[in-house]
């Protein structure tokens, strides 16, 4: 019988010939529109989702520094044990005065949260009804459920119009606001009306809309008046920090403690990342935030503007772009090319993309100068 180590190199050997295979590089520098990979090679970042250019933001790593001093550097336990603290919950308190929610409710990461939602309101006896490109951990949280899944075709209203129509204890539609590989947006209205007048649950993932979209970046529901049953953010994208939260009614908050299992049986993260959460939000939601949502989005129309003078499709839906290559290989290739001009846009492979998608992303952020933009557009031609 093969042991692992001879069993994961024949995986990593077919990985590699089908041009899947993946490994770590660390950056050399703090977040930011500029990083170092290797020594003095200097690379503008288009890869990363630190939409508002908050990640590197010396006010928020002063908070962090400030509350761990305070906390401590860990929380020791799950927050059902021991491992809850004051700044949790007052972080929390903000986030659903933001979030215009009844309450809010951290987890530890946004596929954590995702993996915990789903299971906590399906089972076997209900429906769930998941858009075909949904993030991976939706994907996981419909599968952990045990409920029956019917995958619709993305952005399909009337799929989910029909498929509304089967029997089941619960239904519940889950979608992602804006999808996190091709930049667009799910038709978050017309999906509320057809649950409301169904009686079934919306569960919204606002992962990339978050800070991005909507007043005060509240998010995609918020710009299009939706009250989805279930919104969830990340704290580790626009707030540039790490973590996640539920912003919903007290009682859904109360049952996701009670039952979202990456919640119970995770160690809770540090309080001093909720102290600095807390520093993001308050520079987020205020008028700094819309001067940083103002200057990300004359990025995201010049870089939409420039993909299309040289023919390739853009939408301004978000700050993401896909630039599509189709196989495995012409993303590597693109990729490096795109490298040796001085631009990181990393290539997206499947499993994160479907077969025959295969392309390089282009995440857009309010810390790019137009100088930066006009670097990526001239290597993309380049190419």
């Amino acid at each position: 019988m093969a042991g692992a180590d001879e069993i994961a190199r024949a995986e990593l050997d077919a990985l590699r010939v089908r041009g899947l295979l993946r490994s770590l590089e660390p950056l050399r520098t703090p977040p930011g529109a500029e990083i170092e990979l290797r020594p003095g090679e200097r690379l503008i970042n288009f890869s990363s989702n630190d939409y508002l250019g908050l990640a590197g933001e010396a006010r928020i790593a002063q908070a962090l520094a400030e509350g761990a001093r305070a906390w401590g550097a860990g929380a020791g336990a799950s927050r059902l044990v021991c491992g809850d603290f004051l700044p949790e919950h007052d972080l929390e308190l903000e986030l659903a005065e933001f979030s215009s929610s009844e309450a809010a409710l951290l987890f530890p990461s946004g596929y954590a949260a995702n993996c915990g939602i789903v299971p906590a309101f399906a089972g076997p006896a209900d429906l769930i009804l998941s858009d075909a490109l949904n993030h991976a951990s939706i994907i996981d949280g419909c599968r952990l459920s045990r409920a029956r899944v019917e995958v619709y075709p993305h952005a399909d209203v009337g799929a989910v119009e029909q498929g509304l129509r089967a029997p089941a204890r619960r239904r519940i539609v889950v979608t992602d606001a804006v999808f996190s590989m091709d930049g667009d947006r799910a038709p978050l209205r017309e999906l509320f009306a057809l649950c409301s007048a169904a009686g079934a649950l919306l569960i919204v993932d606002e992962a990339h809309a978050t800070g991005v979209i909507g007043p005060r970046g509240e998010g995609l529901a918020a710009e299009v008046g939706v009250a989805a049953d279930v919104r969830m953010a990340t704290l580790s994208k626009a707030f540039g920090v790490a973590g996640a939260y539920v912003a919903s009614t007290r009682a859904v908050c109360d049952l996701l403690v009670n039952r979202a299992r990456p919640l119970i049986f995770s160690t809770a993260l540090p309080p001093a990342l909720a102290c600095a959460a807390q520093a993001s939000l308050r520079i987020l939601a205020g008028p700094e935030g819309d001067e940083r949502r103002a200057r990300l989005w004359s990025n995201v129309r010049r870089f939409a503007a420039g993909l299309k003078a040289l023919g390739l499709p853009a939408r301004v839906d978000s700050a993401i772009f896909p630039v599509l290559t189709g196989t495995p290989e012409g993303a590597l290739t693109m990729a490096a090319h795109l490298r040796e001009l001085g631009i990181l846009a990393k290539p997206i492979r499947p499993p994160t993309v479907p077969q025959g998608t295969s392309r390089i992303r282009f995440a857009l952020s309010a810390a790019h100068t137009g100088a930066h933009i006009e670097a990526a557009l001239s290597a993309l031609r380049a190419c």
